[in-house]
C-alpha cells in the first residue's frame, strides 16, 4: 500500500486537472497514488486520466449521478488505501517537485493532521494573489480553542491538508461554505494537536467556477450553515470575541436587521444572542457600521451586553 492517497474530486475542468496531474508527475516522491472521483457527465475527466495511467498509479471512479461537494471529497477519500489522505482539489496543485516529499518528512513529528501554507493564483491569467501563512497569534489559538475557526478559517482550503486515515472524520454534506472549517475543528478537537508547514506547497488556483464565489456573502448559504454550527458546537461559542465579532460582521454585511428576515433563510429557533445582535445592529445609523472602528466598537459593546444571555 502506498504511504500517501493523493484525492481528487473532479468535475470537467480538465484544464486544471490536467495541471494538477502534470504537477505530480514532477514529485520527486513516489509513494503515493492517485484517486480521482468524477462528477462529470461527459467522459473529459476519464479521457485525461487515461493519458496518466503508464506514469503513476491512479485510479478513476465515476459517480452515476453526481455527488456534488462536500460529498464527492468524502467519496475520493473512501477509495484511498494509503496510510495518509492528501486530498486535493483539480483547480489547485503542487507548488514545486519536492511537495509530496515536504509532506512526507514531516509525517515524524507524529501529529495526525498537517497542514501548509499555499499561494493564490487568479485561474484566468495565472497571476499571484499573495501567500497565506499562519501567523503566530493564530498558531496557539486554533488548539486551545478549534471553534476559534468559525471566526476565521486560517488553515485555508482542504487541498492545503493532510491527514492519518485513522482520522474517520468526514465532511458534513450539509454545507458548503463553512465545510472545510467545520471539518478542521473536529478534527483539532480530537487530535489536539497538528504539524503546520512554513512552506508554501501548494498553489490555490482562484477562479468564477468556485462554490467559493456562489457562498460568499450570500445568505441563502451562510446564515444556515452558521446556525447549523452553532447547532452542532453550542451557542455559548459566541462567548468567544473572536466568533461574536464574526457573526456582528456577517450580518451587518448582509443587512440583517430583523428576526424576521433571518426565519427567511433558516425558519427555525435562533439563538437568543442572535436575536439580540440584530436588535443592536438595527438601532445602529448604517452610515455609522461603514465606519470599521465605529463598527467595532458598536460590535464590542453589544458583546458586553450579550454575555450575560449566551
Amino acid at each position: 500500500m502506498p504511504l500517501i492517497s493523493v484525492c481528487i474530486p473532479a468535475y470537467k475542468r480538465i484544464n486544471y486537472l490536467k495541471r494538477l496531474l502534470d504537477s505530480l508527475l514532477m514529485q520527486t516522491f513516489y509513494d503515493f497514488e492517485v484517486i480521482v472521483s468524477d462528477d462529470s457527465n461527459d467522459d473529459s475527466v476519464e479521457n485525461l486520466v487515461t493519458d496518466y495511467k503508464n506514469k503513476f498509479a491512479i485510479s478513476y471512479f465515476k459517480n452515476p449521478d453526481a455527488l456534488g461537494t462536500p460529498a464527492n471529497w468524502n467519496a475520493a477519500i473512501s477509495k484511498a488505501s494509503g496510510d495518509w489522505i492528501k486530498l486535493i482539489h483539480d483547480d489547485d496543485w503542487f507548488a514545486s517537485p519536492q511537495a509530496l516529499q515536504v509532506f512526507a518528512d514531516h509525517i515524524a513529528n507524529n501529529n495526525k493532521f498537517i497542514f501548509c501554507a499555499y499561494e493564490n493564483f487568479n485561474n484566468e491569467n495565472n497571476i499571484s494573489k499573495g501567500q497565506l501563512h499562519l501567523s503566530p497569534f493564530w498558531k496557539t489559538r486554533i488548539i486551545n480553542n478549534p471553534v476559534t475557526l468559525m471566526a476565521n478559517n486560517v488553515v485555508g482550503p482542504p487541498s492545503v491538508t493532510m491527514f492519518h486515515r485513522s482520522i474517520t472524520e468526514q465532511y458534513d454534506t450539509r454545507m458548503k461554505w463553512r465545510v472545510d472549517m467545520d471539518f478542521y475543528i473536529r478534527v483539532l478537537l480530537q487530535e489536539q494537536a497538528y504539524t503546520y508547514i512554513e512552506t508554501v506547497l501548494v498553489n490555490i488556483g482562484i477562479g468564477e467556477t468556485q462554490v467559493t464565489n456562489v457562498c460568499f456573502e450570500n445568505p441563502l448559504v451562510e446564515l444556515p450553515e452558521g446556525l447549523l454550527l452553532l447547532q452542532k458546537y453550542g451557542t455559548n461559542r459566541l462567548k468567544n470575541i473572536w466568533v461574536y465579532d464574526a457573526w456582528w460582521r456577517l450580518l451587518r454585511n448582509m443587512n440583517i436587521r430583523s428576526e424576521e428576515q433571518l426565519k427567511v433563510y433558516a425558519n427555525e429557533l435562533w439563538p437568543a444572542a442572535i436575536i439580540k445582535m440584530i436588535r443592536h445592529l438595527n438601532k445602529i445609523p448604517g452610515k455609522f457600521l461603514k465606519i470599521g472602528v465605529l463598527s467595532k466598537a458598536f460590535m464590542l459593546f453589544s458583546y458586553l451586553i450579550n454575555r450575560r444571555i449566551v
